[in-house]
């Protein structure tokens, strides 16, 4: 805990501008009498400590990350704010999400939404989300992102019904997901995660912000704010 303790305060002191460091990473007295004066910076210095870390992680990859598989997008594709949503079809908080997205979509005409199919609870999740991007061909995406959630249960018989009710060719998806030319998608979304730190689902990365879990509009919302504001 010490490499962490020295971080936050050497983090503080640096806003501060008022503390001096040992190489052994122990404060002086002025920054310690700081810290004990001010403990409320403390939580604002861990956000800080964790937003440059994962901006470190965001920037080399974002080009690739806001680049959506083609007509894998909700909201206005040409939206100047981009959020990207890590999803899978099996994942009942994923589910309970979509009216957040929904509600983002109707309130920032701006927002550009790139899905990443990230189908790590079940093998019909990769099922699932290989029809998603058959549909994605098709532009019938969107389609069939609600109608797939709508179905609840991740099943054979559930994703063809999906399929039919967003109004998809199913011998052409069928024919697209034999060819596996889209598992080259989900194993580069598997990538992005990894090297962001992603292991559930869902997970939103917007700006230079990563949130993990179902964790409502208004925080998602907040982090769009500031990203276009940025």
């Amino acid at each position: 805990m010490r490499w962490f303790a020295t971080v936050l305060i050497a983090l503080i002191a640096g806003f501060a501008g008022a503390a001096i460091f040992s190489l052994s990473g122990l404060a002086d007295s002025q920054t310690r009498e700081y810290l004990l004066a001010n403990p409320e910076v403390l939580p604002e210095a861990m956000d800080e400590l964790q937003r440059r870390d994962m901006l470190a992680r965001i920037e080399p990859l974002r080009s690739e990350l806001e680049a959506p598989f083609p007509g894998a997008v909700l909201g206005n594709p040409q939206g100047t704010v981009t959020l990207v949503e890590f999803t899978d079809y099996a994942c009942s908080f994923c589910r309970s999400s979509l009216a957040d997205v929904n509600r983002l979509i109707a309130e920032n005409p701006d927002l550009r939404v790139v899905i990443r199919e990230y189908p790590i609870l079940t093998a019909e999740s990769a099922d699932a989300a290989r029809m998603a991007l058959a549909a994605a061909q098709q532009g019938r995406f969107e389609e069939f992102h609600l109608a797939m959630f709508a179905q609840g249960q991740v099943t054979p018989e559930t994703i063809e019904a999906a399929a039919v009710e967003a109004g998809l060719d199913l011998p052409q998806a069928r024919s697209a997901i034999a060819t596996g030319i889209f598992d080259a998608q989900l194993q580069n979304n598997v990538f992005l995660a990894r090297n962001l730190g992603i292991s559930g689902t869902p997970a939103w990365i917007v700006g230079d912000r990563a949130l993990n879990g179902a964790v409502g509009a208004d925080a998602i919302g907040r982090a769009i704010a500031e990203a276009r504001d940025s």
